[in-house]
């Protein structure tokens, strides 16, 4: 069967996390079944770090706020988590059921694919986030 999303609750998720005015910064889009729909949101980085285990496939939309000395901004991130205990069918399979997901989440800086799980540490992000957003004013403190 194929895939299909629940683009009103995932967009509803989604733009929770873009929402400037909540503290919202991350949701998961999870597969029930054949469906992709929200498995979570939270302001805790670490609440989103706990839901990528080694059974689990997702997607998370992540806001990371990133700058130096002479800005702060929030950025963007799509990170699709395969655990290493996923079959070789459903990690060939999320990779076309990303674009299901690239639907609603259409606004990011930088887009993961990670399995291991030191790659899903926030500092990895954050400085891998920080590379794609360009000018670095930080040199310039001293």
């Amino acid at each position: 069967m194929a895939t299909q999303i629940d683009k009103e609750a995932c967009r509803e998720a989604y733009n929770q996390v873009r929402d400037d005015n909540t503290d919202t910064n991350w949701a998961v889009f999870k597969y029930e079944g054949s469906m992709i729909v929200p498995g979570g949101q939270g302001t805790d980085y670490e609440d989103f770090k706990r839901m990528c285990t080694d059974d689990a496939r997702l997607f998370g939309f992540v806001r990371i706020t990133t700058g130096d000395a002479m800005s702060k901004r929030a950025k963007f991130t799509l990170i699709t988590w395969i655990g290493e205990n996923i079959s070789g069918l459903q990690r060939a399979k999320i990779s076309t059921d990303k674009a299901l997901v690239k639907e609603i989440v259409q606004n990011f800086a930088k887009e993961f694919m990670i399995s291991d799980p030191r790659e899903v540490d926030e500092d990895y992000i954050r400085t891998e986030l920080k590379k794609a957003g360009g000018a670095n004013y930080d040199a310039q403190a001293e």
